[in-house]
């Protein structure tokens, strides 16, 4: 079983930055593919923004250039920078992690893009 803490989200106004992040319980490096997935009422999940085991990263077209995702070895962590906000990137956002075949999830955490 793997554990995924997540933190950061918030409430920022339009054109802002957020920083999410999301430790696992086991080795980055055991993960072939960690991700941040997000969600909006009414609407689907979606992959936002994820990292493969050597680093390959892939965004969602519509944050391309906006996100960044990376990540810090020593600290285990998975970090997904958001600038220029926009209120249509209001949604809960998802850590998960595929380890073996096996996806994982985090509890989600709550960003709001509003004036």
């Amino acid at each position: 079983q793997v554990q995924l803490v997540e933190s950061g989200g918030g409430l920022v106004q339009p054109g802002g930055s957020l920083n999410l992040s999301c430790a696992p319980s086991t080795s980055i490096f055991s993960i072939n593919f960690i991700c941040w997935y997000r969600q909006a009422p009414g609407k689907k999940r979606e992959l936002v923004a994820g990292m493969r085991r050597w680093g390959r990263e892939q965004y969602l077209d519509s944050v391309k250039g906006r996100f960044i995702a990376s990540r810090d070895i020593a600290e285990n962590t998975m970090y997904l920078r958001m600038n220029s906000l926009k209120p249509e990137d209001t949604a809960v956002y998802y850590c998960n992690a595929n380890v073996r075949d096996v996806d994982y999830w985090g509890q989600g955490t709550q960003v709001t893009v509003s004036s």
